[in-house]
């Protein structure tokens, strides 16, 4: 005898039409959630950029305590010898290193190393710490190619030419306005000085001007002249500038210890229409110095002797 089923009332399933609408209401929500998400992401990566740059300028100024109000040099000087000569090995908080930059001599006096394992022979070795690394640039570990630039050209320029430094000793005393004067940033290294479309991606060890973050230890003002020091150092190298890695903006920190984020043309920077930085004006638009010098006035850095 066939077996009856108790009514369970009629019964509806989505068709197709109804499916596909459905998906497309998903992936309409969700191309307009990523970008949120993106920017949300960025701003967090921001948030911890300037955190690392809070936490290793403190070092900035107990430096100068400790040194007769002199401000660390952007690199300890060369001196005869190379290497070899214990005079140009420097404390960086656990162990001797071999010329070390701004950013690792800083670290030393708070007590965040930059290196497990200091070298006495590599001046190019990878930061350990990740507070010396941006995080929207997490490969950018090497040390002459690292994330951060130091206005060196006024705070104290150590590199020399003619047996003279090109400007250090600088003493703490000469900045006349601490909050208006940034002490270090992102930095894009010397690619700066290309157009966009010619820069070429971040090269751990790499030598070439072209590549992203090479020797972006370094951070050059806005206006230079043909007689100013630039980027390497190196006859014929392009300048460095700030990177605005960050949705556009670069971040930075202050002689004063407070943080920014500023688009370069708000730190004073002029950029051609290719994105290249440049040196002088761009119709009738002229960089500007006046958040580097100290003083808040649009002074030129010191002439290499």
């Amino acid at each position: 005898m066939k077996k009856v089923l108790p009514y369970q009332g009629k019964q509806y399933g989505f068709t197709l039409i109804e499916l596909l609408v459905v998906i497309a209401m998903i992936a309409i929500l969700a191309s307009l959630l990523l970008p949120v998400l993106g920017m949300a992401k960025a701003k967090v990566k921001g948030i911890a950029c300037l955190s690392n740059l809070r936490q290793l300028s403190l070092g900035w100024q107990l430096y100068a305590d400790a040194s007769g109000g002199i401000m660390v040099p952007g690199r300890m000087a060369k001196l005869k010898g190379g290497s070899g000569n214990p005079a140009n090995w420097y404390e960086v908080g656990n162990g001797l290193k071999y010329r070390p930059r701004w950013i690792a001599t800083m670290g030393n006096y708070v007590g965040v190393h930059a290196f497990t394992q200091p070298s006495l022979r590599d001046d190019r070795q990878d930061y350990d710490s990740k507070v010396y690394v941006c995080p929207s640039v997490p490969q950018w570990t090497d040390e002459r190619g690292g994330a951060y630039g130091y206005n060196h050209q006024f705070l104290g320029n150590a590199r020399r030419s003619n047996d003279q430094f090109h400007h250090f000793p600088v003493k703490l005393s000469t900045i006349r306005m601490p909050s208006a004067t940034v002490m270090a940033a992102d930095s894009m290294g010397t690619a700066a000085g290309y157009p966009d479309v010619e820069r070429l991606p971040y090269n751990n060890n790499g030598k070439a001007y072209v590549e992203l973050g090479n020797h972006g230890w370094t951070l050059d003002p806005p206006r230079l002249v043909s007689r100013s020091d630039r980027g390497t150092g190196d006859a014929g190298s392009p300048r460095t500038a700030v990177d605005p890695r960050h949705l556009g903006n670069a971040v930075a920190i202050f002689t004063d210890g407070h943080g920014e984020t500023r688009s370069p043309e708000q730190f004073g920077y002029v950029r051609s229409s290719d994105g290249m930085f440049m040196d002088a004006s761009v119709q009738s638009v002229r960089p500007s110095n006046e958040w580097f010098s100290g003083t808040g006035r649009d002074t030129l850095p010191p002439d290499k002797p």
